[in-house]
């Protein structure tokens, strides 16, 4: 009998799901590659005893192989060619683990830099200067291996961690996205942008950047090249953000509270927020990691609202169309966003908090490294001319113009519940 095939959100779901279960419940899953000390690697003498050595050879093939074979489950559930993916898999996770051990470098680790973003640049630089190939163009699942990862992400959000910031942190993650997503729709409307690409540019913008992106893609099955357009405008737009923020909230003169608050508010990407918070200071991290951690639990409430949303508006456009019914929103409904909710309560509410951080630390590793390998994908399918011509350069316009209100109006609430009211514990 034949394998009914699945969709990709399903098989993320089950994907994800599968990789935490052995992770939580068995030893089944092997030790990740190493790549230097905390600090980052600095010379031969590191690279010669912690990275090009034999043990760590071994972890990364077992790491290739274990990756490998998800990545063909996934592809037999979904009914893909098995073949692409034997071909192209191997060359995005070298490519990965090139950025990887850039990223690990002492003078990229004292920049602040994620891999994420050395993984994107690593696949621009090879679909803008050099050129993909028609075997590894077949092979490419950005959006596969970004949803495992966002199903796996919900191990590391959690309800104990955004309460302490209480009632003021979720205050500001709701004001915040509802404020600043509706800017950013009525800007990119105003400037004439097609209205999936809108939407999707208001909830990177105003949720949690690459997470949103993807989920209110799935909710209004948007375009994979638009999609992509996006996250690449969120990690470039990310860098400077990132960099310069904490030393204007100096500037400023800011607390602590209020400069966390601020970030978190305000960067699109987790790991540049943590990377920011480091730079302005333990407090700073601890308070912007908190309200980031906010922001993407809503994410679930904001792909239900987009999904209920876009099957009114196809009603809208198409008198003929059937009228919308639970059945209809939820099948529009992103599944992995549903894996990433019920993930995040079970780590929550239903396993130790023991059990939660000590098999979180190897789950987060995990998903970060599908997200490597999702943003080496979406390297390999965006070209930089596609971003500054689309559309005659207005989509880039109304993002940044949208980014520059969320940091204003997020910097005056920020400073209103943080200053002004907050009552520290």
């Amino acid at each position: 009998m034949k394998l009914k095939q699945l969709s990709e959100d399903w098989t993320s779901v089950i994907v994800g799901s599968v990789l935490i279960i052995a992770i939580v419940a068995t030893t089944f899953f092997p030790e990740l590659p190493k790549f230097g000390p905390k600090e980052g690697w600095t010379g031969w003498t590191v690279l010669s005893t912690e990275i090009f050595t034999t043990g760590n050879s071994i972890r990364l093939l077992l790491t290739f192989l274990y990756f490998l074979l998800f990545t063909l489950f996934g592809g037999w559930l979904m009914g893909k060619s098995i073949k692409s993916v034997l071909w192209a898999f191997p060359v995005v996770f070298i490519l990965s683990m090139g950025a990887q051990f850039i990223a690990s470098s002492g003078s990229m680790k004292n920049l602040g830099l994620e891999t994420v973003l050395f993984s994107l640049l690593i696949g621009l630089f090879i679909r803008n200067v050099i050129k993909v190939p028609d075997w590894l163009k077949s092979g490419i699942q950005s959006e596969f291996y970004i949803k495992i990862g966002l199903v796996m992400l919900g191990a590391s959000v959690l309800f104990s961690e955004i309460m302490k910031a209480g009632f003021y942190g979720l205050l500001q993650a709701v004001i915040v996205v509802v404020s600043v997503w509706y800017f950013a729709y009525w800007i990119a409307k105003k400037m004439k942008i097609d209205e999936e690409l809108s939407i999707m540019m208001a909830s990177a913008v105003s949720i949690c950047g690459v997470s949103a992106a993807i989920a209110t893609a799935g909710a209004i099955k948007g375009d994979h090249k638009k999609l992509s357009y996006v996250i690449s405008l969120v990690l470039i737009v990310a860098i400077p953000m990132m960099i310069f923020m904490p030393l204007l909230a100096k500037w400023l003169g800011l607390s602590d509270e209020v400069t966390g608050a601020w970030l978190g508010g305000t960067i699109d990407t987790t790991g540049a927020v943590v990377a920011s918070g480091t730079i302005a200071g333990d407090v700073a991290l601890k308070f912007s990691t908190i309200i980031k951690f906010s922001q993407n639990i809503l994410l679930g409430v904001a792909a239900f609202l987009i999904s209920v949303y876009w099957t009114y508006k196809q009603v809208d456009k198409n008198k003929n169309q059937e009228k919308p019914t639970l059945k209809i929103i939820w099948e529009r409904f992103p599944k992995f966003v549903l894996g990433f909710i019920i993930v995040s309560l079970i780590f929550s509410f239903v396993i130790s908090a023991e059990t939660a951080e000590f098999t979180g630390k190897t789950i987060k590793s995990y998903q970060s490294l599908w997200f490597n390998l999702a943003f080496i994908c979406i390297g390999l399918e965006t070209r930089f001319k596609d971003i500054i011509e689309l559309d005659r350069g207005r989509p880039l316009i109304a993002f940044l113009t949208a980014q520059l209100f969320n940091i204003f109006i997020t910097l005056g609430i920020a400073y209103v519940l943080f200053q002004l009211l907050w009552v520290g514990q």
